[in-house]
């Protein structure tokens, strides 16, 4: 098997716990709290448009909106489950009948390994993104829709959602667009780890080494498991959504328009 030198990390993301595994990359000691964060991210215009979406009057609520939609829970595991196929392909990992992933054969790795360069995975990764990031939007904008209809104070917060995601889009976009950086040293790590390992003298009583290619197949499932904890993240304001769906009783009013208070200066 190959071995590639791994360093313990800090609590943090499980997105960010992976990288630090798989690459020279630390995560900080102390992360700034989410007011800071917030403060670097957003502009005035964006401080704007949240106050208002905060303090705008909603639209009435839709009677019986809530047995008209879809169950969003199942909504939300079946793009789950497609976008964790779509990763798996991208990875290069083959479905099996059934819907489980097929490791690639011997004689399929060591070719695929033969010619493998990494900026057909950057390419890869950066499809996986543009597919998550499609079917997650359409999924919140719905889910939004589903909220506004159903409450006064749900309209307002699908309002502020809606916002959220405008103002956040771009900074996500920036972040998690260097994580193919990241595993791009993963991959040439591998290689050369398990080019030098054949290339070296066999030493008597030597435990036999992994068949040639197998570093291409560790890197293609850990690429997925990268995705797939980016995924989770990606995921967590549709999570929300849903939280908050549950929580409203159709045409429950909790506060009057104009009550809240403005954002910080």
């Amino acid at each position: 098997m190959v071995q590639v030198p791994r360093r313990p990390v800090i609590s943090a993301p499980t997105l960010i716990r992976s990288l630090a595994r798989l690459s020279t990359f630390a995560p900080p000691e102390a992360a700034p709290s989410l007011s800071d964060r917030m403060s670097q991210w957003l502009g005035w215009t964006d401080a704007i448009a949240l106050s208002s979406a905060l303090k705008s009057a909603p639209p009435a609520a839709t009677p019986g909106a809530r047995t008209a939609a879809h169950d969003p829970a199942s909504e939300l595991a079946r793009v789950r489950a497609d976008l964790a196929a779509a990763i798996a392909r991208d990875c290069g990992l083959s479905a099996a009948p059934g819907g489980q992933i097929r490791a690639l054969s011997a004689a399929e790795r060591q070719r695929a390994a033969s010619f493998a360069e990494f900026p057909a995975y950057r390419q890869r990764y950066a499809t996986s993104q543009q597919t998550m990031d499609t079917a997650i939007s359409a999924l919140r904008t719905r889910l939004r829709g589903q909220l506004a209809r159903l409450a006064p104070h749900a309209a307002r917060l699908a309002s502020v959602d809606a916002v959220m995601e405008r103002v956040m889009a771009a900074r996500e976009r920036t972040l998690l667009a260097g994580v193919p950086n990241l595993l791009e040293g993963h991959f040439v790590r591998l290689r050369d780890t398990e080019q030098a390992a054949m290339a070296a003298p066999r030493v008597p009583g030597a435990p036999p080494l992994a068949p040639a290619g197998t570093w291409l197949d560790i890197f293609h499932r850990d690429m997925q498991s990268i995705l797939l904890a980016e995924l989770d993240i990606r995921l967590e304001p549709i999570e929300g959504l849903i939280a908050a769906l549950a929580s409203v009783t159709p045409g429950e009013n909790v506060s009057e328009p104009g009550q809240h208070d403005p954002l910080p200066r």
